[in-house]
């Protein structure tokens, strides 16, 4: 059974620094994303910020580009997110995700989230 388990959210004042790491566990198989979402109170899931395995390719939305940057290690199946010039809009609850594609199919693994509150 895969699981996928964030740490490093927490309250941090708006212009600090937060950085999230995710590490999976169990039989998962070639990675082909992987990438973090985030979810506020009263509105969908947004893609936060992915990565391919195979070439390195980033992506991030606008509203955090410039302040967030996505990394991953695939040999040990983690990905991290360092945020930085953290504002109150960025407090949500940060969800880890890989995309496997494999022998197995498409599979989408997900974490429980860790909450992020940017606040003074």
């Amino acid at each position: 059974q895969v699981r996928l388990v964030e740490s490093g959210g927490g309250l941090v004042q708006p212009g600090g620094s937060l950085r999230l790491s995710c590490a999976a566990s169990g039989n998962i198989f070639n990675i082909d994303v992987m990438a973090w979402y985030r979810q506020s109170p009263g509105k969908e899931r947004e893609l936060v910020a992915s990565i391919t395995s195979r070439r390195g390719s980033l992506a991030y939305a606008d509203s955090v580009k410039g302040r967030f940057t996505i990394s991953g290690d695939n040999a040990e199946n983690t990905v991290f997110l360092q945020m930085n010039s953290l504002k109150p809009e960025d407090t949500a609850v940060y969800y880890c995700n890989m995309f496997e594609r494999s022998y197995r199919g498409e599979i989408n693994y997900w974490g429980k989230g860790a909450l992020v509150t940017v606040s003074s």
